[in-house]
């Protein structure tokens, strides 16, 4: 008999049993899962818009340009410096002092000293003198803005850092300004009257020393030998003869000086200040700065120049209480100095503060904030990193680093660690100056 042939299954006799119902299910997920999509980019067409959306030669654009711009970031870094932005509000414009009228840095005081001494002996618990030394308040600042180079900034930055690290040292307090307290005394004048401010708020404070921001400490040892002062009221780096027979504009230097806080000061103040107020007032006065004193080259007039024509004009009554310093370096010219700080490592050592190894360098003439000087910028930021690196030399070894050389950031180690670190003493015994320990 013949054997019967077997009937192969339809696809519907397959869908009919439990294996077809899985595969019917598959199916129907798939669909849902392409209308799903279809909504999903309808959707998105809607709320982006098209335009994202576009021919393929459009996405390929956006995705190129995309691309570039995560290989090259630094051209958003470019974007960002050469927009100003500037988040101050427009300043209001004031007002041109009327020349008639006498400029004034406020209220007359005519009895500083009696008051200053009744609030001491008040209050005892803050003193001018401590342990024998008089307190001094380092007063300096920048402008309120940001620097037009950019570059700029990081140098202030620098600066502040360097005399902290002297402050620090030394018992100094220390005051950074970034406030025109008076828009009359903008620039050059704005000095005078912070400092008057400060000592009428400070009367604690025996000495106020201002001091430029683009001026650095570069003798980390030396010791502003202040009682040596004690018998005057102000010291400026400078010479007599320069300054009383030649009248010569630059026989003194207004960017590092030390003012005692008493009322022989405050009279000082009223009187160097009034060729300061900007416009009329002090374009006029330049004049006058310009024809009588030695070298001057026109320009408005300058606190310096004031100073100058004041104590040249009137020595009788301003002279004697006025200390003109040329032993060591309280203004230490910049382009004379800086070439020379190798040659000085070698052959001297800090705590000396002459043209040995200068107490402060100041880079007259730079303007490393600004987009204007008598040197080139490029000069200015370069000697200025030498600068503070021959003075932070002095501060790292005290950790046991220096820099590999005066102009680079990085360091180097220059002794090994202990496991007995109090045993082991910096060279020039910055850690635990006996001077700072008679400050406190």
């Amino acid at each position: 008999m013949k054997e019967s042939a077997k009937k192969v299954p339809s696809w519907k006799q397959m869908l009919s049993g439990n294996r077809g119902k899985h595969i019917q299910k598959s199916f129907n997920n798939i669909k849902v899962t392409i209308l799903c999509g279809i909504v999903t980019i309808l959707v998105l067409r809607g709320t982006i818009g098209a335009g994202s959306f576009g021919s393929s030669s459009h996405d390929f654009n956006d995705g190129q340009e995309h691309v570039h711009r995560r290989k090259d970031p630094s051209r958003v870094l470019t974007e960002v410096r050469e927009q100003k932005i500037d988040f101050q509000e427009p300043e209001e414009v004031e007002p041109e002092t009327d020349p008639s009228v006498p400029y004034s840095l406020g209220p007359k005081i005519s009895d500083w000293n009696q008051q200053r001494s009744s609030w001491l002996s008040k209050n005892p618990g803050i003193p001018a003198i401590i342990n024998g030394k008089p307190r001094i308040l380092l007063v300096t600042g920048s402008q309120p803005k940001p620097c037009d180079n950019p570059a700029g900034d990081h140098y202030l930055l620098k600066s502040i850092k360097n005399k902290i690290d002297y402050c620090r040292l030394h018992g100094i307090e220390i005051f950074y300004n970034m406030a025109h307290l008076d828009q009359e005394m903008a620039g050059y004048w704005a000095k005078l009257p912070l400092i008057r401010k400060l000592m009428l708020a400070h009367p604690e404070m025996e000495w106020i020393w201002w001091m430029d921001s683009d001026a650095m400490f570069t003798d980390m040892v030396f010791e502003l030998p202040i009682e040596k002062y004690k018998d005057f009221n102000l010291i400026l780096h400078g010479w007599d003869e320069l300054v009383y027979n030649k009248k010569n504009w630059i026989g003194l230097n207004t960017g590092s000086f030390v003012l005692r806080n008493c009322q022989w000061s405050l009279d000082l103040l009223d009187v160097w200040a009034p060729m300061g107020p900007k416009g009329t007032i002090r374009l006029e006065a330049g004049k006058l700065l310009t024809k009588t004193l030695t070298g001057r080259p026109e320009f408005e007039a300058d606190d310096q120049s004031a100073l100058v024509y004041l104590l040249a004009t009137k020595r009788d009554e301003w002279g004697g209480m006025v200390f003109l310093e040329s032993s060591y370096y309280l203004h230490g010219y910049w382009a004379i100095l800086v070439d020379k700080y190798e040659e000085m490592m070698e052959t001297h050592h800090p705590g000396l503060g002459d043209d040995r190894w200068p107490f402060v360098t100041h880079f007259v003439g730079c303007k490393p904030c600004g987009s204007y000087g008598d040197y080139s910028v490029e000069r200015c930021l370069k000697q200025m990193e030498r600068a503070f690196n021959f003075a932070d030399n002095q501060i790292l070894q005290i950790y046991g680093f220096q820099h590999k050389s005066l102009g680079t950031a990085k360091v180097k180690r220059t002794r090994n660690d202990t496991d007995h670190p109090l045993e082991v003493e910096d060279e020039l015994h910055l850690l635990h100056p006996s001077f700072k320990a008679s400050a406190f």
